[in-house]
């Protein structure tokens, strides 16, 4: 997976692509977390992840619980039709 980053003001949008699975997860961490540890609202754009688990749910969870922690937020934008069943699904036992 490549991570592209764009910075426009205080905002951070991340470009994710490919698939989010155990074996990426630590890494989309290690791109989005110091990105909220700095203060910044971070945009994660999910229209090029063909496939997400848990892991990636997780990832997502962490990211909002740690954004709540220094007072910013994190935002889905164009997320794919294959994420949005996997949230969609995720969304009924939350």
């Amino acid at each position: 997976m490549k991570f592209k980053t764009i910075e426009q003001e205080n905002i951070s949008t991340v470009f994710l692509n490919g698939e989010i699975d155990m074996d990426i997860a630590d890494s989309v961490r290690e791109v989005v977390f110091p990105l909220i540890d700095a203060g910044k609202e971070v945009h994660l754009n999910l229209k090029d992840v063909q496939y997400m688990d848990s892991s990636g749910i997780s990832v997502i969870v962490e990211s909002n619980q740690r954004a709540k922690e220094k007072n910013t937020k994190v935002e889905l934008k164009e997320v794919s039709a294959p994420v949005e069943k996997v949230l969609a699904m995720a969304r009924k036992f939350l």
